[in-house]
């Protein structure tokens, strides 16, 4: 069941989407500006034990989880995942509501 949009709706998911992609871009650039001053600081005070490489790396997977949820390339986690999730969670709900009104018979 497709939902109908209206043009407010629209430009509000639009908008959303665009705040999104701008703070990964956001995050990329700060990722990029900062890593050279982490290895600077690391090769001049300590450069018997590259522990930038940590750094680094630890950071670059936080760069690519987050870019690809802001891209959608996972296929699990999306907007299809969550609304499935949610009509599970209130059927089981509205299970448990009816049986403990009306008491389960299967008992």
């Amino acid at each position: 069941m497709e939902k109908d949009f209206t043009e407010a709706e629209r430009y509000y998911d639009a908008q959303k989407r665009v705040k999104e992609i701008r703070e990964f871009y956001e995050h990329l650039s700060v990722y990029v500006l900062c890593n050279p001053i982490v290895i600077v600081v690391n090769l001049m005070t300590s450069p018997q034990y590259l522990w930038f490489i940590w750094c680094v790396m630890g950071w670059g997977v936080a760069i690519v989880l987050h870019g690809l949820k802001v891209f959608s390339f996972p296929p699990f986690f999306n907007e299809k995942w969550e609304e499935k999730k949610i009509k599970e969670i209130l059927e089981k709900e509205n299970k448990q509501r009816f049986e403990t009104s009306h008491g389960n018979k299967f008992e």
